[in-house]
C-alpha cells in the first residue's frame, strides 16, 4: 500500500465521465481533493477557480485534445505538474518528445488503483 505524503489537489480531465469519476473516487478515499473536467475548455476553467497541484489528463478527446489543452495551459502556467493517460500505444517519438518539452510525463492504460495512487504521489512530489 502506498502512503500519502500529503493530501493534494487534483484536476482530471477527461471526457470519459466514468473515468472521471472512477479515478476521482479512488483519489479522495486517499484525502485528496479532486474535481474533474469533460473537455479542455472546462479543465482550463478548472485551473483558474481550483488551482489544483497537479492534472492528470487524457490525450484523445473531442474538440480541444490533451496536446491542446497542455499548450493552453503552458501559456499561463508552467509549473503544475501533468500527466497524459493514453492508450494510445502508437505515439510516436515526436510526439513524446513534444509532451516531454511541454513539462508532462505519459502512462499509458490500462491505469490499475496502486498506479493511480503512484502516480498522484509522483505528481504531487514535484508540486
Amino acid at each position: 500500500m502506498i502512503v500519502m505524503s500529503r493530501p493534494g489537489r487534483l484536476l482530471i480531465v477527461d471526457d470519459d465521465e466514468g473515468v472521471t469519476q472512477t479515478f476521482a473516487g479512488i483519489l479522495r478515499l486517499e484525502g485528496h481533493q479532486v474535481r474533474t473536467a469533460g473537455n479542455a475548455q472546462d479543465a482550463l476553467r478548472e485551473t483558474e477557480e481550483f488551482r489544483p497541484d497537479a492534472i492528470i489528463l487524457d490525450l484523445r478527446m473531442p474538440l480541444v485534445n490533451g496536446l491542446g489543452f497542455l499548450y493552453r495551459l503552458r501559456e499561463r502556467d508552467e509549473r503544475t505538474p501533468v500527466t497524459i493517460i493514453t492508450g494510445d500505444a502508437s505515439l510516436t517519438e515526436d510526439a513524446l518528445t513534444e509532451i516531454a518539452d511541454l513539462g508532462a510525463d505519459v502512462c499509458f492504460k490500462p491505469i490499475w488503483t496502486e498506479d493511480l495512487h503512484e502516480l498522484a504521489e509522483r505528481l504531487l512530489s514535484r508540486a
